[in-house]
């Protein structure tokens, strides 16, 4: 059989799922500014490919030791643990040892490897940028999917750049410079290619009613927050739903959630935030668990239609 990408997704998913423990992703400064997406798919294939290979570890680094490079189990472990990246000559050492022989799927893996050492935007905001956020960032750029429940403010994907400038003003009141924080408006603003570029991923927003109805700075700004959150559910791939303050008890009283998809073969990644920094969860059961919750928060939730005239209709108030 030709193992490519997407023959490879359902071996890495079925191992992955009998995990039962929940860990940080491997996600450290060491990152930089690379594509840790890449990296991620690359790892899970080459992992994949190693098991489709029926070869244990130990045999796979004595394979590699008959060909070129150096190699080590520890080195072959921190490739597929995605703690190490990838030169392309390696991932052409890896498919020879494990006798794959397709040249689509060695194309793609090395191209995977070649990409995962380009630099991302947010490179050039690095001082801005708390570095709990960069590897959201790098996710971000590499998604196919998101997911996502706010209670509290609308999404940084979703934000004009005046409502964004009254957040961090009320969130940190007099501790950016006037230039220090026109960069940071100006860094999440570049964000937001992530929702307008050509292949922007497939996004699903539910926002608490009072997240609408919570004044940022003043009036005016929310006006125009909410026009723009109009403006956005144009988008084919955008949904914007709203949860009624007429809502009893929800799942939404644990807090705001991600779930991120990601492309094959890495499987969805819930994530979280607040004062004591950011959490990225990939345990399955506990992934599992965030992807219901969000299925009852759609449920509970106005439709497309009557949210869109719920967000008209406050938008409006706000006079």
């Amino acid at each position: 059989m030709i193992w490519t990408v997407q023959n490879i997704k359902w071996t890495f998913q079925d191992s992955l799922g009998r995990a039962r423990r929940t860990r940080r992703l491997a996600l450290t400064q060491g990152d930089g500014g690379v594509s840790v997406v890449r990296r991620w798919q690359l790892a899970a294939a080459l992992k994949a490919l190693r098991e489709n290979a029926d070869l244990r570890q130990e045999q796979a680094v004595e394979q590699l030791k008959q060909g070129a490079g150096r190699w080590s189990r520890s080195k072959l472990s921190r490739i597929e643990n995605r703690e190490h990246n990838v030169k392309p000559r390696e991932v052409e050492q890896i498919l020879d040892a494990y006798g794959v022989t397709d040249t689509g799927t060695r194309e793609e893996l090395a191209r995977l490897a070649a990409d995962s050492h380009e630099q991302g935007w947010w490179v050039s905001f690095n001082n801005e940028l708390p570095e709990s956020i960069r590897p959201l960032l790098s996710i971000e750029g590499g998604l196919v999917g998101l997911r996502d429940f706010q209670n509290q403010l609308v999404h940084g994907l979703l934000q004009t750049a005046d409502y964004a400038r009254a957040v961090m003003n009320a969130v940190n009141p007099g501790l950016f410079a006037p230039e220090e924080l026109e960069r940071r408006v100006a860094a999440r603003m570049v964000r937001q290619q992530t929702v307008t570029h050509e292949e922007a991923p497939r996004m699903h927003f539910i926002l608490d009613q009072t997240v609408l109805e919570r004044i940022v700075g003043r009036a005016t700004i929310m006006r125009d927050q909410l026009r723009k959150l109009l403006d956005l559910t144009e988008n084919p791939n955008i949904t914007i739903q709203v949860l009624p303050k007429e809502t009893n008890g929800s799942p939404g009283l644990e807090g705001p959630f991600s779930i991120l998809t990601l492309p094959d073969p890495v499987p969805d990644i819930g994530y979280t935030e607040g004062p004591a920094g950011s959490v990225y969860i990939e345990d399955r059961e506990h992934v599992r668990a965030c992807t219901l919750r969000f299925g009852v928060l759609t449920e509970l939730a106005l439709s497309r239609a009557d949210s869109i005239d719920l967000i008209t209709k406050t938008m409006n108030d706000h006079q």
